[in-house]
């Protein structure tokens, strides 16, 4: 076996969390496709909860089936805009994470944008979803609209001709959500209403019924 003393190294420098989701069978998205970004919003602290959640994870990781599906996206994409990449924000969700979510924006009107863990959380809790924009080569990421993890209705997707004709969103923002809709549907993925970034691969029975929640 070649990669021997490396494969040991690499597999030293993973985090406690980063370890417990290989164990439970979840791939890193990189893996997959060495050329898809990564750049975790609940590894720092200007996401929505205003606290940095993963102390310790910097990769993302997916259920198998996902992070093929996520790799054939960035094929998809890389085919007709050689240029640009996927950029992962979000990916697997241990669920005791869920719930520090949860309890921010429970009692609020903002509560519709987080899954409840009491009802089984959402399909991150599976590694079945994604949150995910567009970036150039040098990784900065493309005009969306709003910025990712913002919880409003400028992030619906059933509103952007709206917002393009009132001058709430570009033009280019609307045709780069556009864009990647077409390559993460292309690839099986299904597009959130009310987030324009995130994508589920499976339905949510379908996720319990046959996909383990990840912890």
């Amino acid at each position: 076996m070649l990669c021997g003393a490396a494969c040991t190294a690499s597999a030293q420098a993973l985090s406690p969390t980063a370890v417990s989701m290989e164990r439970q069978g979840l791939v890193n998205v990189r893996q997959m496709d060495s050329t898809i970004q990564v750049s975790l919003m609940y590894a720092r602290a200007d996401n929505f909860t205003g606290e940095v959640l993963y102390t310790d994870l910097r990769e993302a990781y997916l259920h198998p089936k996902a992070a093929r599906a996520l790799a054939k996206a960035q094929r998809l994409l890389k085919a007709s805009h050689p240029e640009l990449s996927l950029k992962v924000y979000d990916a697997a969700r241990p669920m005791h994470i869920q719930q520090k979510m949860w309890n921010v924006v429970a009692g609020t009107s903002k509560n519709i944008y987080v899954s409840n863990p009491r009802n089984g959380g959402g399909l991150h809790n599976y590694g079945m979803a994604v949150d995910v924009t567009l970036c150039d080569a040098k990784g900065d990421t493309l005009p969306m609209g709003t910025r990712i993890d913002y919880l409003g209705k400028w992030a619906h997707i059933d509103r952007e001709a709206w917002m393009v004709e009132r001058g709430v969103m570009s033009r280019e923002a609307w045709k780069n959500r556009q864009l990647l809709r077409s390559v993460m549907r292309k690839a099986g993925f299904k597009a959130l209403r009310t987030e324009w970034w995130h994508f589920n691969f499976v339905s949510r029975a379908e996720a319990k019924a046959h996909y383990k929640v990840v912890k």
